[in-house]
């Protein structure tokens, strides 16, 4: 016979409050907004990765006999459009930073719940603009939108892409602004700044980028504007304008915002590190402040985008020198993380995997950087693939790499279930290995002088192209499966408990999923961060 009183399922949190739509669409809670924004960017991802592999289908022979040089050129604009500004920019802050950013401090929620969704609300609204620009025919320009032709001679829908931009970036703005006061006002009793955990000090440090940067964005979208509608010469030469100035505008916001991608997954990478070796950060307190030096020298290096776009030889030098610099900090987390890793009690679970492949591919293109910032190699290289094999391996292979990683370790936290650790460890290990051989013959396709946005190229080429594409089958097959056991897990996985980590985050002190209130008493906090036991 049953148990007269079976024992009651366990809690599902913040889940079971309210089941609706309604309940969702109106809520003010900061985990399921940030369940809002990952369902919304797994949904703009799948697109990007849609536009990638036709790409690579039509790469794969030389004569671009698949589609016309048009479309292939609003394809790419495509896939840089929406894996830059409505999947890796928002990624990890907007996903990673709404659901643990408010537990990891102790506090109850964000400062401004109501602003916290309606960045969500601006977000959907610009990505819906940018949709129908992809639907009524896309655009020609290159996500870059360099002018005078996107400001005057393209015949595609430039404002509408632009709009659909430029309102996202609102959401942008909002929630780093969301997330400065937060850090500052509702840090829980005794969590001083040198006890924050490091993914808190990095996500403090992109709010910042953010707030500072995105405006200058809004600013150069709206002088094109300006231009392509009323014929204010801006930067049209014909109409008196500089081009030079939209270059300048639009680096000296796209070069911090290659910061807003990468630094919120060095604080993953610091987490994943610092827990499954069981040893404190090793130089906690240099790792905070490179992530912040990270963040200032980050608006001082636009320049290096320009080498070859007529600016004077002394500034391109003084560029140059700066992006020297601004790899120091860089180089210094590397060699922190694996000093942490030294003599650590290892275990390779699926979170540290990916925060291996962090490494090794992050490192793999913060040296090809180094090549890309000497003026005499950047003459070569610049527009070949190599820029485009150096860009992934930083954007993809550090950004990607440590949202999976990051996805993985707060996955009980999320859903209070355990995902299948076998097909884990297997789409960890298919996606390292189907991304380096999409994108390391691209290293060799550049060296050798291929230039990027050409669909048709000289035969020679081919077998490169071949590996590449074949690898960005292997990489669409590592990006599937998490994909599929995830959504099962959701639902059936094994129940995770409040800690399956044994971590030391305040995160982890509550239950998982956690309650809409995230704390029954505030937490206090007594120990520095990553207080793991001597081994």
């Amino acid at each position: 016979m049953p148990p007269l009183n079976p024992p009651a399922p366990p809690s599902r949190g913040y889940l079971s409050d309210g089941t609706t739509v309604a309940s969702w669409l109106c809520t003010r809670d900061h985990k399921r907004i940030a369940l809002l924004y990952l369902f919304t960017i797994t949904f703009f991802f799948l697109i990007g990765a849609s536009a990638a592999a036709l790409m690579r289908w039509e790469l794969t022979r030389p004569n671009g006999d698949l589609m016309t040089s048009d479309t292939y050129n609003r394809l790419f604009t495509l896939h840089g459009v929406v894996m830059v500004w409505f999947f890796l920019i928002p990624s990890i802050p907007a996903v990673l930073g709404n659901f643990v950013l408010p537990l990891a401090i102790g506090a109850r929620d964000v400062a401004f719940p109501r602003l916290n969704l309606a960045s969500w609300y601006i977000f959907v609204c610009g990505g819906l603009i940018a949709l129908y620009a992809i639907v009524v025919g896309g655009v020609d320009t290159g996500w870059t939108f360099y002018t005078p032709y996107s400001s005057t001679y393209s015949n595609s829908n430039v404002m509408v892409m632009a709009t659909g931009i430029f309102v996202a970036g609102f959401s942008s703005i909002a929630t780093g602004l969301n997330f400065i006061v937060t850090v500052h006002k509702l840090r829980a009793p005794g969590l001083t700044w040198f006890r924050l955990p490091l993914f808190v000090w990095a996500i403090y440090a992109t709010s910042i980028i953010l707030v500072l940067a995105t405006p200058v964005l809004a600013i150069t979208l709206a002088l094109m504007a300006l231009e392509r509608g009323f014929g204010v010469g801006i930067f049209d030469p014909k109409l008196g304008g500089d081009p030079l100035l939209f270059q300048h505008l639009f680096w000296f916001y796209s070069h911090p915002a290659v910061y807003i991608m990468i630094l919120p997954g060095m604080g993953v990478v610091s987490e994943l590190v610092s827990c499954f070796s069981r040893k404190k950060i090793f130089g906690y307190k240099v790792m905070a402040f490179s992530i912040l030096s990270i963040a200032g020298l980050g608006f001082l290096v636009w320049g290096h985008h320009m080498f070859v776009s007529s600016q004077s030889v002394y500034a391109g030098v003084v560029f140059s020198l700066l992006s020297f610099l601004v790899s120091v900090p860089s180089a210094i987390k590397v060699f922190n993380w694996i000093a942490t890793l030294h003599r650590g009690s290892i275990t390779f679970g699926t979170p540290l995997l990916y925060a291996l492949g962090f490494l090794a591919l992050f490192t793999i293109g913060g040296l090809t950087g180094i090549f890309l910032a000497t003026l005499a190699v950047d003459v070569h290289l610049h527009d070949t693939y190599f820029v485009i094999a150096h860009f992934h391996y930083i954007m993809v292979g550090g950004g990607v790499m440590a949202y999976m990683g990051g996805i993985h370790y707060w996955w009980p936290k999320i859903s209070g279930r355990m995902f299948p650790e076998g097909w884990a460890r297997f789409s960890a290990v298919t996606i390292f290995v189907g991304f380096n051989l999409t994108f390391f013959p691209q290293f060799l396709l550049g060296y050798l002088g291929m230039p990027r946005r050409y669909h048709i190229y000289p035969a020679e080429f081919q077998t490169l192209n071949v590996i590449s594409s074949a690898g960005a089958a292997v990489l669409a097959v590592g990006y599937l499966v998490p994909l599929c056991y995830l959504t099962w897990s959701f639902f059936h996985g094994k129940d995770a408990g409040p800690n399956p980590w044994n971590a030391t985050g305040l995160e982890w002190q509550t239950p998982s999923p956690p309650p809409s209130h995230n704390f029954e008493q505030t937490p206090v906090v007594t120990r520095p961060p990553y207080d793991y036991p001597p081994l």
